[in-house]
């Protein structure tokens, strides 16, 4: 059987002090702790850095008195409380020169309002296939030009087709963004969304672009399906009333200048750049 030398055997009760050592230190322990009180309770010491009082206590569940609570972000999908409606797409493009139109939105009264110069660049945001182009290149002249703008190749292609078909020179096709109708910063007399605006995925960014976009005494003309009528058979989120449209435009740097309710079913509201 194997044994410890002597020396190096383990003796367990060796570790056990004596009995009146044992209440000698138990007596010492309540005046270490007293002490400790007394050096937690008393007044900051004058050696404090730079004088400064020592840091408040903080509750970590409750907080600061002047912490602001963010507000909520919208929902993704709407702006200013309202539900951005999908973009129309270039295969419903038929729907665009519907012979329907005429009687639903009177193209002619609509661009007698307007009353576009010769020589004057205006520019047709959401042009489609080019239903209004047209006419608005006719209302500028040879002298004046348009820029169409439209979010779809395909819309572009069809709007190339129907001005070389109407024989037209001054109409420029442009590719836009979301945020940016690519219009010239500057250069529009005249900025036209017809049944548009409500479908500006970015209208934040996109108002920003034509407010720089337009000349000086340029206007932008919002033509928009009567919200505050039940009777015009369009979906709700394809509508829009004057006081959502003002809610959204004035509040970035346009005044309403003109207000047209001589169309069947639509507004014309007609902004310029607020001072």
């Amino acid at each position: 059987m194997h044994t410890l030398d002597a020396p190096t055997a383990v003796r367990p009760w060796a570790a056990v002090p004596p009995l009146a050592a044992v209440l000698r230190r138990a007596a010492v322990l309540p005046l270490v702790a007293l002490g400790v009180l007394a050096v937690a309770c008393a007044e900051p010491s004058a050696a404090t850095p730079h004088g400064a009082e020592p840091p408040p206590s903080v509750d970590p569940i409750a907080p600061a008195a002047d912490t602001a609570v963010p507000p909520s972000p919208a929902p993704e999908g709407t702006f200013e409380g309202r539900t951005i409606a999908p973009t129309m797409s270039h295969l419903g493009a038929d729907w665009l020169t519907r012979p329907e139109r005429i009687t639903e939105e009177d193209p002619d009264a609509l661009h007698a309002a307007l009353a576009v110069r010769p020589g004057q660049t205006a520019c047709d945001v959401g042009a489609g296939n080019g239903y209004h182009t047209v006419r608005l290149a006719r209302g500028v002249g040879p002298r004046g030009r348009v820029v169409a703008s439209d979010l779809q190749p395909e819309m572009l292609e069809l709007l190339r087709e129907r001005v070389a078909a109407e024989g037209l020179t001054n109409v420029v096709p442009v590719a836009a963004t979301d945020g940016d109708p690519g219009l010239p910063a500057g250069g529009c007399d005249l900025i036209l969304l017809v049944d548009v605006y409500h479908e500006l995925a970015a209208p934040e960014a996109a108002l920003a672009a034509m407010r720089a976009a337009l000349a000086r005494g340029g206007r932008i003309a919002l033509v928009e399906f009567r919200g505050e009528d039940p009777a015009v058979p369009i979906k709700p989120e394809h509508k829009m009333t004057v006081a959502q449209v003002r809610r959204e435009l004035e509040p970035r740097g346009f005044r309403l200048a003109q207000r047209f309710d001589g169309l069947p079913w639509q507004h014309l509201l007609v902004f310029e750049r607020a001072p």
